[in-house]
């Protein structure tokens, strides 16, 4: 979950929108209200002790799923996995351990870093040791690969057995505002960190490593260190994962700065050189070899999913989309309480699903199927939306659309509507109508630059071309104003967040969620009631996949 009220704001739209080939009219939805008493029935229920913080692969799972199964069969809703409520989610946990550190040759004299302390590093594959021996160190600037913008850091180089050198971020980071090839201030899918992974594994690199630099990473080494030196979690693969780079981490910069300088360059000059287009990569003449073993553990939790059936075209599909996971057991509170509730996140995201699909099946079934899924495994690296996305019951190039619920704020309702990601897509004539209805405005949204749409479940369908919302009600709350809006975020963001704190409370003001569930019931149905097939604008960075995908004919039983 990432924290809406204090972490994210709303986004500006531009005033017109992408070109499209004569788009349907958008249809007019009049709205059924979503049920208060069932949302605050499910968060009580979820959010219990009983629940046990809904950690995966635990009997908390198990009530969670059977839960969730009796509110979608009482919503009216069909199992929507082959006959099935549930899709099997295998997961594996790798855990880097006795490393070698990372040595450095070539130079002057041989450079040997520690691991935490200087550079991270870990492997996607499914091995028990992980052993690189003298590969070749080559400066790839920000590692990407984007031929829709005409731009390629790896033109030119073979680098099968190579380790990658990359900056952190995209070439317009430190750009005031949005102009520029990469959307300036506001990270693009290129400047994180998983692209730059996997771009590498692309270019069949052996490693890659990404220079840490705290603005552009939106965090400092501490995260790093932190996130990078504990058991990381996976989608089980069948090929475990042996076509992705053999290693990837992070080096501290100032390393950077040394290695690159042992190679006799400069990294302020190389980073220069590789914000201007046709930057071409550096090889450093130098070799790095790293070694450490792995600690494989392999476990399975699982997805629940529900469809509503279209009534004018039922293999076509829109998405609505939830985590139901939590912490689970956690470190104690100065009362005592191990138990991370997750109320807020994500109980209240979980909830509306089950309250969107009763109001839907009220107004009875729209022209399109709609598919209600409640993933796990969010808080592990948004594993349960991934699984869904590689292995999708319902074709991602037959799905029109979702909107994604994460961590909905009690309170009061707003003025305005809050957006992730800015106007990257047709979805925003969409969002645009909804919002008159609604009498709704837009705000700036706040740190574009750390790239927040890119970090939860919703991510998972987009990168591969689905156009997805990620939005709910704004900061100018009625009554109260901002600053209201801010209190309630700023009190949960201090004192809850991740804590044991994070429970169901008797007093909730529910108004302002029962609003957002407005506004999702809007959005989904307003897709679901189109021949529409909204699409990313044209040098949006998942254009090229959405429009292969849609040209792709569906195999049979995909």
């Amino acid at each position: 979950m990432k924290l809406r009220l204090t972490l994210l704001a709303a986004s500006a739209l531009a005033v017109s929108t992408a070109a499209t080939a004569k788009p349907a009219p958008i249809p007019v939805v009049k709205p059924v209200p979503v049920s208060e008493q069932l949302l605050e029935e499910m968060v009580r229920t979820l959010a219990s002790d009983e629940f046990e913080g809904r950690a995966p692969s635990t009997p908390g799972e198990d009530k969670t799923v059977a839960y969730l199964i009796e509110k979608f069969k009482a919503a009216g809703l069909q199992p929507g996995n082959k006959g099935s409520w549930t899709q099997d989610v295998p997961t594996v946990e790798i855990t880097a351990q006795n490393s070698a550190g990372l040595a450095v040759t070539g130079g002057k004299d041989t450079m040997l870093f520690a691991y935490g302390k200087d550079f991270v590093a870990g492997s996607y594959r499914v091995t028990p040791q992980t052993d690189i021996r003298d590969a070749e160190l080559v400066f790839v600037g920000y590692g990407i690969n984007a031929p829709e913008l005409g731009w390629n850091d790896y033109a030119g180089i073979d680098m099968k057995g190579k380790i990658a050198v990359i900056l952190v971020n995209d070439p317009d980071w430190a750009q005031e505002g949005e102009d520029g090839l990469f959307k300036g201030r506001r990270m693009t899918w290129y400047g994180r960190w998983p692209y730059k992974f996997e771009e590498a594994a692309r270019q069949g690199a052996a490693g890659a490593l990404i220079v840490h630099d705290t603005f552009p990473a939106a965090y400092g080494w501490n995260v790093v260190e932190s996130s990078w030196t504990g058991a990381q979690y996976f989608v089980a693969k069948p090929n475990d994962a042996m076509d992705q780079t053999a290693a990837n981490g992070w080096v501290q910069q100032d390393v950077a700065r040394q290695i690159i300088a042992a190679a006799g360059q400069d990294l302020g000059q190389l980073t220069a050189a590789a914000k201007q287009k046709g930057f071409k990569p550096v090889p450093l003449g130098l070799k790095a070899s790293l070694k450490f073993d792995n600690q494989i553990r392999r476990g399975q939790s699982r997805n629940v999913i529900g469809v509503l059936p279209g009534k004018k075209r039922p293999d076509e599909y829109v998405l609505y989309t939830a985590h139901w996971d939590h912490l689970g057991r956690c470190k104690p509170n100065a009362k005592g309480d191990d138990i991370c509730n997750g109320a807020v996140d994500n109980a209240t995201g979980t909830a509306m699903l089950a309250a969107l699909a009763q109001a839907n099946v009220k107004a009875g079934p729209a022209d399109r199927s709609q598919v209600f899924l409640a993933v796990t495994l969010e808080e592990s690296g948004l594993l349960g939306s991934e699984f869904y996305a590689q292995n999708p019951p319902f074709p991602l190039n037959k799905t029109v659309g979702g909107v994604n619920m994460d961590a909905l704020m009690p309170g009061q309702p707003a003025r305005d509507v809050q957006v992730t990601g800015g106007d990257k897509s047709d979805l925003t004539r969409y969002l645009k109508a909804a919002m008159a209805e609604m009498k709704l405005t837009l705000a700036p949204e706040e740190h574009i630059e750390r790239g927040y749409y890119y970090r939860s479940d919703h991510f998972s369908m987009a990168k591969r071309g689905v156009p997805m919302f990620y939005v709910g009600r704004g900061s100018d709350w009625v009554p109260g104003g901002k600053a209201a809006a801010d209190a309630a975020g700023g009190a949960y963001n201090s004192t809850d967040y991740h804590q044991a704190s994070d429970e169901y409370n008797g007093k909730w003001d529910w108004s302002g969620i029962v609003q957002e569930g407005e506004l999702y019931y809007r959005l989904g149905r307003m897709l679901a009631m189109t021949t529409d097939w909204p699409n990313w604008h044209p040098t949006d960075e998942f254009r090229a996949v959405r429009d292969q995908s849609r040209a792709a004919k569906t195999k049979p039983g995909k």
